[in-house]
């Protein structure tokens, strides 16, 4: 491992931005930002920048223990000291040099390091670098040994999957359009759509992306279209729809057959829906920015209605590390609140004898079957659980989702 003066320096400048004491910026944003910052730089270049940002933003935890540092006040050569332990840690069983001898590393100590990293081993929330409070939270929730299965699987980096746009293609067809230009796929056979990339490539350069032939979609996601049940033909709300993923798997499945109505509180997210929308080759989704009379104007109207709620993200947080260090208990007991107004009032969308799922990216329970079982004791009358399923980072390798689906009787 010979190490480029530039490439950690760009990499410092990555996490400095990341852990801002005030306004922290978002790792995958400011990863982007930077690697375009340079069009010199190679693919293994960028890749080191990346990979190493990830992986300590993943285990920063664990890198503070390993240097005895604070998080409060880190300097430059702070930074400097957390990437050469971290490259410590990863390289201790190469015989070359495991550091250059530049000024930042002087005070870095490999054994001590190593014998830190062992100690954190014993210790779940250092090891698996999570807040302390977030620890005690799900082993509550989940209990110690679930948990424990559960965080070591969000550690590690997710693999990249994507989903066939049948409006235009095929999982097969797709597999062998990717093989023809060197990207290798493997076939998830629980998936009729899905396909995982043997090799981490940016896949968004390739005109077949750029055609509208495929999104990136993890797998647990691509479940939730399918768990409503559309019809050719059906009025669908997908009402808490983001940037749209969900609903171009909706337009899809429904052979854009029907309508979609796409909804949002936030006009950005939907505008970045339309220009999917358009790649995607769908002409049945139309948005709508939510409000009180958009929900009083669509009462009763929908067959199917879908309320993928803001949550924690805690299933998916392999994909959005920096997420540990920005939630807080107050941010997540919101959130709940949220959740169950959404659940409450949202649902007054749906036709009697419609079906509505409910979904989180959660692995809490207080976040999602919490919710459900509320509503089927307060409303026994109006809804009927029909089935719901969970995802396990730990068990099956897919982002941690729950889904609900319900029958309004």
């Amino acid at each position: 491992m010979r190490l480029h003066r530039p490439l950690v320096l760009a990499t410092v400048k990555v996490l400095q931005e990341i852990f801002l004491p005030e306004n922290p910026r978002q790792a995958d944003r400011v990863i982007e930002e930077t690697l375009k910052s340079n069009k010199q730089w190679g693919s293994r270049d960028r890749n080191f920048i990346a990979e190493t940002a990830y992986e300590i933003v993943r285990n920063w935890r664990l890198a503070l223990y390993v240097t005895d540092l604070s998080e409060n006040n880190l300097t430059d050569t702070n930074y400097w000291q957390i990437i050469g332990a971290w490259l410590i840690i990863k390289n201790e069983h190469e015989t070359e040099e495991l550091l250059p001898k530049w000024e930042e590393f002087e005070k870095l100590d490999a054994s001590k390091i190593l014998a830190h990293y062992q100690e954190a081993q014993q210790i779940r929330k250092i090891r698996e670098s999570v807040p302390d409070w977030l620890d005690a939270m799900g082993e509550s929730e989940l209990g110690s040994d679930k948990w424990s299965e559960e965080i070591k699987a969000l550690n590690q980096q997710a693999p990249v999957v994507l989903r066939a746009n049948t409006l235009k293609t095929t999982q097969k067809a797709l597999q062998d359009l990717l093989n023809e230009i060197n990207i290798e796929t493997t076939v998830l056979d629980e998936l009729p759509d899905a396909l995982i990339l043997q090799k981490r490539s940016n896949i968004s350069k390739t005109e077949l992306y750029k055609n509208g032939f495929f999104e990136v979609q993890d797998a647990a996601s691509q479940l939730v279209a399918p768990f409503l049940d559309v019809k050719l033909g059906m009025r669908v709300i997908d009402a808490c729809a983001g940037a749209g993923g969900k609903s171009l798997h909706l337009a899809a499945l429904m052979q854009n057959k029907g309508r979609v109505v796409a909804m949002d509180v936030e006009e950005r997210k939907l505008a970045e829906l339309l220009k999917r929308v358009k790649r995607n080759g769908v002409d049945n989704i139309e948005t709508k920015l939510i409000d009180a009379k958009t929900l009083l104007s669509l009462e009763g109207s929908a067959d199917r209605l879908l309320l993928d709620v803001p949550c924690s993200g805690l299933g998916v947080i392999r994909r959005n590390p920096d997420a540990k260090w920005k939630l807080t208990p107050a941010f997540i007991d919101n959130l709940r609140r949220i959740q169950w107004k959404i659940l409450s009032e949202y649902s007054t969308m749906l036709k009697k004898g419609g079906k509505m799922v409910f979904a989180t990216c959660s692995l809490l329970p207080s976040e999602s079957e919490a919710h459900i079982q509320r509503l089927l004791i307060e409303q026994p009358d109006s809804w009927e659980l029909l089935s719901e399923r969970r995802t396990s980072p730990a068990t099956d390798g897919f982002d941690g989702f729950y889904m609900a689906c319900l029958l309004k009787k």
